[in-house]
């Protein structure tokens, strides 16, 4: 199964900010949408970062609760790791994991096209594992 599968049901949609806010207003996003990170993007589509939980933990751990009124762009994560709906599910699974992150951008010809969390990823495998057991069980029953 391929990303654009996780895609299909959970939607395309993908909240972004600006990496010009600052990451007080990235934390009130965060916790006001109740996601893990934001997408940034300085132009519709083309991403320049992302900012995770994890980058404010960082950046408050660093520089004191002073980082909180300093523009996202000095904290967030530059080389953002992405995928395209082709890719395979358990691909995207393998990288996120090896990686250590739970957030991957879904791009298509350079433009931001989606986002997948590990919790997507799980999510959709348990219920292709389910999917799997009951083929196999009305297959041993009609046999």
């Amino acid at each position: 199964m391929t990303v654009a599968a996780i895609l299909n049901s959970k939607g395309r949609d993908v909240y972004t900010e600006p990496s010009t806010r600052s990451l007080s207003e990235i934390c009130a996003s965060l916790g006001g949408r109740r996601i893990g990170a934001i997408v940034l993007c300085d132009e519709p589509g083309v991403i320049v970062g992302i900012a995770s939980e994890r980058d404010v933990v960082r950046a408050i751990a660093m520089e004191g609760p002073d980082s909180l009124a300093q523009p996202v762009s000095e904290y967030m994560t530059k080389e953002v790791a992405v995928c395209n709906e082709t890719d395979s599910v358990n691909g995207v699974m393998a990288r996120m994991t090896e990686g250590r992150f739970r957030h991957m951008p879904v791009v298509e010809d350079g433009k931001l096209v989606g986002l997948v969390s590990i919790g997507d990823i799980v999510k959709f495998r348990i219920a292709q594992v389910e999917r799997e057991a009951d083929d196999m069980r009305n297959y041993i029953q009609a046999v």
